[in-house]
């Protein structure tokens, strides 16, 4: 096909107009772009890419970084209030009878309790916003 005093192979014209979703004219734009005969509008390339977004389903590809992560070395804050009353809350729970307690840092309660197994989990809430 003859476009703009260029020849455009007609083949990659079918080729671009399906894979892009795109008209003849955008098609024989991009291919003569490629080639470096002339200068595309941004509106046509923006419409392209926009287009070959919309033939992949519109999701992203999310490759893996060679680069390697830095390390975070953020402390926990540890709540003592929470632990005291969780140490109140599991000798209550001693004295009632159950037995296998074990405590996960100052969350939560795991015990056995008449053959079942129980886990007692400790909430602090925020103040309501003002």
């Amino acid at each position: 096909m003859e476009y703009k005093g260029f020849t455009v192979d007609d083949n990659k014209i079918d080729e671009y107009c399906e894979k892009l979703d795109c008209s003849i004219i955008d098609a024989c734009e991009l291919i003569l772009e490629e080639m470096g005969k002339i200068e595309t509008p941004k509106e046509i390339v923006e419409n392209a890419k926009d287009m070959e977004k919309k033939a992949n389903g519109g999701k992203r590809r999310y490759e893996k970084s060679d680069k390697p992560r830095k390390a975070t070395s953020k402390e926990r804050k540890v709540d003592e209030t929470k632990g005291k009353l969780l140490m109140e809350v599991k000798a209550v729970i001693e004295k009632l009878g159950a037995v296998n307690i074990s405590v996960k840092t100052e969350t939560e309660l795991h015990f056995t309790y008449d053959g079942a197994e129980y886990t007692f989990k400790l909430t602090k809430h925020r103040p309501p916003k003002k």
